[in-house]
Protein backbone atom coordinates (compact mmCIF):
# COMPACT_ATOMS: atom_id res chain seq x y z
CA UNK A 1 0.00 0.00 0.00
CA UNK A 2 1.48 3.61 -1.19
CA UNK A 3 2.55 5.43 2.29
CA UNK A 4 0.31 8.38 1.49
CA UNK A 5 -2.81 6.82 1.81
CA UNK A 6 -4.71 6.72 4.97
CA UNK A 7 -4.81 3.46 7.13
CA UNK A 8 -7.57 2.63 9.58
CA UNK A 9 -5.96 1.65 12.83
CA UNK A 10 -7.90 -0.88 14.20
CA UNK A 11 -8.69 -2.68 17.61
CA UNK A 12 -6.90 -5.64 16.44
CA UNK A 13 -3.50 -3.31 16.60
CA UNK A 14 -4.28 -2.62 20.08
CA UNK A 15 -6.40 -0.05 19.58
CA UNK A 16 -9.61 1.22 21.43
CA UNK A 17 -10.03 4.55 19.52
CA UNK A 18 -11.26 5.14 15.97
CA UNK A 19 -8.08 6.75 14.13
CA UNK A 20 -6.30 6.74 11.00
CA UNK A 21 -3.18 7.47 10.10
CA UNK A 22 -3.01 10.45 7.63
CA UNK A 23 -0.71 10.85 4.68
CA UNK A 24 2.24 12.05 6.86
CA UNK A 25 2.20 9.51 9.30
CA UNK A 26 -0.07 11.74 11.78
CA UNK A 27 -3.25 9.56 13.44
CA UNK A 28 -6.26 11.39 13.56
CA UNK A 29 -9.01 10.45 15.94
CA UNK A 30 -12.95 10.45 14.77
CA UNK A 31 -16.50 9.98 15.71
CA UNK A 32 -18.75 8.33 13.62
CA UNK A 33 -22.49 8.13 15.20
CA UNK A 34 -25.69 7.37 13.68
CA UNK A 35 -26.66 6.62 9.67
CA UNK A 36 -27.96 8.31 6.71
CA UNK A 37 -27.38 11.68 4.85
CA UNK A 38 -23.74 12.68 6.22
CA UNK A 39 -22.55 15.39 8.64
CA UNK A 40 -19.23 16.31 9.17
CA UNK A 41 -18.20 18.32 11.98
CA UNK A 42 -14.86 20.79 12.40
CA UNK A 43 -14.58 22.16 16.02
CA UNK A 44 -12.97 25.28 17.31
CA UNK A 45 -9.73 26.21 19.24
CA UNK A 46 -8.70 24.73 21.54
CA UNK A 47 -11.54 22.58 21.90
CA UNK A 48 -11.89 18.48 20.02
CA UNK A 49 -14.87 17.07 18.46
CA UNK A 50 -16.52 16.90 22.24
CA UNK A 51 -17.86 20.14 21.67
CA UNK A 52 -20.48 19.02 19.38
CA UNK A 53 -22.22 16.63 21.08
CA UNK A 54 -24.64 18.33 21.83
CA UNK A 55 -24.89 18.76 17.81
CA UNK A 56 -23.89 14.98 17.22
CA UNK A 57 -26.51 13.23 19.42
CA UNK A 58 -29.18 15.28 17.91
CA UNK A 59 -28.61 14.65 14.26
CA UNK A 60 -28.05 11.01 15.23
CA UNK A 61 -31.06 10.46 16.71
CA UNK A 62 -33.03 12.92 13.87
CA UNK A 63 -31.48 10.30 11.09
CA UNK A 64 -28.37 11.47 10.54
CA UNK A 65 -24.53 10.52 10.30
CA UNK A 66 -22.50 12.78 12.22
CA UNK A 67 -19.06 12.89 12.16
CA UNK A 68 -16.75 14.99 13.82
CA UNK A 69 -12.71 14.79 14.32
CA UNK A 70 -10.04 16.25 16.79
CA UNK A 71 -7.89 18.02 15.04
CA UNK A 72 -3.88 17.29 14.72
CA UNK A 73 -2.21 18.07 18.08
CA UNK A 74 -5.79 18.37 19.73
CA UNK A 75 -7.98 15.96 21.88
CA UNK A 76 -6.90 12.55 21.30
CA UNK A 77 -4.89 12.65 18.00
CA UNK A 78 -1.30 12.81 17.33
CA UNK A 79 0.83 15.97 18.28
CA UNK A 80 3.26 16.51 15.17
CA UNK A 81 5.74 19.59 16.17
CA UNK A 82 4.60 21.24 12.30
CA UNK A 83 1.73 20.89 9.76
CA UNK A 84 -0.54 24.00 12.15
CA UNK A 85 -1.72 25.51 9.16
CA UNK A 86 -5.09 25.57 7.14
CA UNK A 87 -3.86 23.57 3.75
CA UNK A 88 -2.89 20.75 6.21
CA UNK A 89 -5.81 20.92 7.75
CA UNK A 90 -8.04 20.82 4.55
CA UNK A 91 -5.78 17.76 3.29
CA UNK A 92 -6.68 15.88 6.94
CA UNK A 93 -9.89 16.26 6.50
CA UNK A 94 -10.18 15.44 2.70
CA UNK A 95 -8.40 12.03 3.53
CA UNK A 96 -11.04 11.77 6.49
CA UNK A 97 -13.75 12.14 3.72
CA UNK A 98 -12.27 9.50 1.23
CA UNK A 99 -11.85 6.82 3.59
CA UNK A 100 -15.22 7.30 5.44
CA UNK A 101 -16.12 8.00 1.79
CA UNK A 102 -18.98 10.45 2.75
CA UNK A 103 -20.73 12.05 -0.10
CA UNK A 104 -23.49 14.80 -0.02
CA UNK A 105 -21.91 15.79 2.96
CA UNK A 106 -23.17 18.90 4.76
CA UNK A 107 -19.84 20.59 6.31
CA UNK A 108 -20.20 22.63 9.69
CA UNK A 109 -17.34 24.35 10.67
CA UNK A 110 -17.15 26.24 14.35
CA UNK A 111 -14.50 29.46 14.77
CA UNK A 112 -11.49 28.19 13.32
CA UNK A 113 -13.04 25.27 12.31
CA UNK A 114 -14.37 27.27 9.61
CA UNK A 115 -11.31 28.10 8.16
CA UNK A 116 -10.88 24.30 7.72
CA UNK A 117 -13.44 23.53 5.82
CA UNK A 118 -13.55 26.94 3.33
CA UNK A 119 -9.63 25.46 2.67
CA UNK A 120 -10.58 22.20 2.21
CA UNK A 121 -13.57 23.59 -0.79
CA UNK A 122 -10.98 25.61 -1.86
CA UNK A 123 -8.60 22.79 -2.24
CA UNK A 124 -10.60 20.10 -2.41
CA UNK A 125 -13.73 21.04 -4.48
CA UNK A 126 -17.88 20.17 -3.79
CA UNK A 127 -17.57 16.76 -5.28
CA UNK A 128 -18.43 15.31 -1.97
CA UNK A 129 -20.49 18.77 -0.41
CA UNK A 130 -24.05 18.99 -0.34
CA UNK A 131 -23.97 21.92 1.84
CA UNK A 132 -21.88 24.71 4.04
CA UNK A 133 -22.06 25.76 7.30
CA UNK A 134 -20.30 28.61 9.37
CA UNK A 135 -20.81 28.60 12.83
CA UNK A 136 -19.20 31.93 14.87
CA UNK A 137 -16.28 31.41 11.85
CA UNK A 138 -12.80 33.18 11.37
CA UNK A 139 -13.65 33.34 7.78
CA UNK A 140 -12.59 35.21 5.68
CA UNK A 141 -10.26 37.08 7.90
CA UNK A 142 -9.49 38.13 11.07
CA UNK A 143 -6.64 40.27 11.55
CA UNK A 144 -6.61 43.64 10.77
CA UNK A 145 -4.70 44.76 7.63
CA UNK A 146 -4.65 47.78 5.22
CA UNK A 147 -7.51 46.29 3.62
CA UNK A 148 -9.32 44.76 6.11
CA UNK A 149 -10.77 45.97 9.43
CA UNK A 150 -10.19 43.23 11.92
CA UNK A 151 -8.86 42.17 15.30
CA UNK A 152 -5.44 44.10 15.97
CA UNK A 153 -2.00 41.80 15.41
CA UNK A 154 -1.16 42.60 19.06
CA UNK A 155 -4.28 40.80 20.36
CA UNK A 156 -2.93 37.97 19.34
CA UNK A 157 0.46 38.60 20.07
CA UNK A 158 -0.87 39.22 23.54
CA UNK A 159 -2.90 35.46 23.27
CA UNK A 160 0.75 33.74 22.48
CA UNK A 161 2.54 35.25 25.40
CA UNK A 162 -0.12 34.15 27.63
CA UNK A 163 -0.07 30.81 26.63
CA UNK A 164 3.24 30.62 27.13
CA UNK A 165 3.51 32.24 30.35
CA UNK A 166 1.00 29.91 32.22
CA UNK A 167 -1.32 28.02 29.68
CA UNK A 168 -3.79 26.42 32.49
CA UNK A 169 -4.41 30.06 33.56
CA UNK A 170 -4.98 31.85 30.36
CA UNK A 171 -7.70 29.44 28.90
CA UNK A 172 -9.43 29.49 32.21
CA UNK A 173 -9.67 33.57 32.29
CA UNK A 174 -10.87 32.80 28.16
CA UNK A 175 -13.85 31.06 29.15
CA UNK A 176 -16.00 33.95 29.84
CA UNK A 177 -15.53 35.81 26.69
CA UNK A 178 -15.58 32.50 25.15
CA UNK A 179 -18.73 31.74 26.54
CA UNK A 180 -20.20 35.57 27.02
CA UNK A 181 -20.86 35.18 31.05
CA UNK A 182 -19.33 38.40 31.62
CA UNK A 183 -21.97 39.55 29.78
CA UNK A 184 -24.79 37.61 31.59
CA UNK A 185 -25.10 34.22 29.94
CA UNK A 186 -25.45 31.48 32.06
CA UNK A 187 -23.01 28.61 31.37
CA UNK A 188 -23.10 25.61 34.21
CA UNK A 189 -19.55 25.13 35.71
CA UNK A 190 -19.15 21.65 34.65
CA UNK A 191 -19.13 23.11 30.86
CA UNK A 192 -16.22 25.26 32.43
CA UNK A 193 -14.07 22.54 33.61
CA UNK A 194 -15.03 20.49 30.84
CA UNK A 195 -13.92 23.38 28.18
CA UNK A 196 -10.48 23.70 30.20
CA UNK A 197 -9.90 19.76 30.51
CA UNK A 198 -10.19 19.20 26.68
CA UNK A 199 -8.09 22.56 26.07
CA UNK A 200 -5.19 21.02 28.21
CA UNK A 201 -5.32 17.83 25.83
CA UNK A 202 -4.05 19.39 23.02
CA UNK A 203 -0.16 19.96 22.55
CA UNK A 204 0.96 23.78 23.72
CA UNK A 205 2.77 23.69 20.68
CA UNK A 206 -0.71 22.99 18.07
CA UNK A 207 -2.23 25.59 20.72
CA UNK A 208 0.00 28.42 20.09
CA UNK A 209 0.85 27.65 16.11
CA UNK A 210 -2.95 27.56 15.66
CA UNK A 211 -3.43 30.96 16.78
CA UNK A 212 -1.23 32.46 14.11
CA UNK A 213 -2.96 30.47 11.77
CA UNK A 214 -6.87 31.09 12.40
CA UNK A 215 -5.47 35.11 12.84
CA UNK A 216 -3.92 35.46 9.99
CA UNK A 217 -4.88 33.27 7.31
CA UNK A 218 -6.98 35.41 4.55
CA UNK A 219 -10.06 33.04 2.93
CA UNK A 220 -11.01 35.80 0.74
CA UNK A 221 -10.01 33.65 -2.26
CA UNK A 222 -11.74 30.32 -1.27
CA UNK A 223 -15.49 32.14 -0.28
CA UNK A 224 -15.14 32.31 -3.86
CA UNK A 225 -15.06 29.05 -4.38
CA UNK A 226 -17.70 27.93 -2.32
CA UNK A 227 -20.42 27.16 -4.76
CA UNK A 228 -23.16 25.16 -2.55
CA UNK A 229 -26.27 26.48 -0.40
CA UNK A 230 -24.18 27.97 2.84
CA UNK A 231 -25.67 28.81 6.10
CA UNK A 232 -23.47 31.40 8.24
CA UNK A 233 -24.62 31.80 11.87
CA UNK A 234 -23.31 34.38 14.42
CA UNK A 235 -23.80 35.38 17.53
CA UNK A 236 -23.74 39.54 17.43
CA UNK A 237 -22.69 39.56 21.13
CA UNK A 238 -18.89 37.73 19.54
CA UNK A 239 -16.68 39.00 21.79
CA UNK A 240 -13.83 36.33 20.30
CA UNK A 241 -14.86 36.47 16.32
CA UNK A 242 -16.71 39.62 16.23
CA UNK A 243 -19.57 39.51 13.52
CA UNK A 244 -18.74 42.79 11.91
CA UNK A 245 -15.26 41.40 10.61
CA UNK A 246 -16.20 37.92 10.20
CA UNK A 247 -19.23 36.61 9.57
CA UNK A 248 -21.16 39.20 8.00
CA UNK A 249 -18.23 39.30 5.56
CA UNK A 250 -18.12 35.96 4.88
CA UNK A 251 -22.02 35.84 3.94
CA UNK A 252 -22.15 38.66 1.61
CA UNK A 253 -18.91 37.15 -0.46
CA UNK A 254 -20.55 33.80 -0.33
CA UNK A 255 -22.53 33.20 -3.49
CA UNK A 256 -26.38 33.00 -2.29
CA UNK A 257 -25.34 32.39 1.59
CA UNK A 258 -28.23 33.06 3.92
CA UNK A 259 -26.74 34.75 7.47
CA UNK A 260 -28.71 34.33 10.58
CA UNK A 261 -27.62 36.33 13.69
CA UNK A 262 -28.76 35.87 17.20
CA UNK A 263 -29.10 38.86 19.16
CA UNK A 264 -27.05 38.82 22.14
CA UNK A 265 -25.01 35.81 21.43
CA UNK A 266 -21.91 35.40 22.18
CA UNK A 267 -18.87 33.53 20.23
CA UNK A 268 -19.77 29.98 22.06
CA UNK A 269 -23.36 29.34 20.51
CA UNK A 270 -22.90 25.42 19.61
CA UNK A 271 -22.98 25.56 23.62
CA UNK A 272 -25.14 28.55 25.18
CA UNK A 273 -27.71 28.23 21.73
CA UNK A 274 -27.53 24.79 21.48
CA UNK A 275 -31.42 24.11 20.88
CA UNK A 276 -31.45 27.13 18.66
CA UNK A 277 -28.37 26.06 16.71
CA UNK A 278 -29.78 22.29 16.02
CA UNK A 279 -32.90 23.76 14.82
CA UNK A 280 -31.70 26.04 12.32
CA UNK A 281 -29.17 23.25 11.30
CA UNK A 282 -31.88 20.73 10.81
CA UNK A 283 -34.49 23.22 8.88
CA UNK A 284 -31.50 24.42 6.80
CA UNK A 285 -30.90 20.60 5.86
CA UNK A 286 -34.00 19.61 4.80
CA UNK A 287 -34.38 23.13 2.54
Amino acid sequence: MPDDVPVLITSSQERTMPLIRLRDGTELYYKDWGSGQPILFSHGWPLSADMWDAQMLFFAEHGYRTVAFDRRGFGRSSQPWTGYDYDTFADDIADLVNHLDLKDVTLVGFSMGGGDIARYVARHGTSRVSKFVLLSAVTPLFVKTSDHDGVDKSVFDGIKAGLIKDRPQFLDDFSPLFYGTNHGMKVSQGIFKQTLQIALQASVKATIDCVTAFSETDFRPDMAKINVPTLVIHGEDDQVVPLPYTGKLAAEMIKGAKLKTYPGAPHATATTHADQVNADLLAFLKA
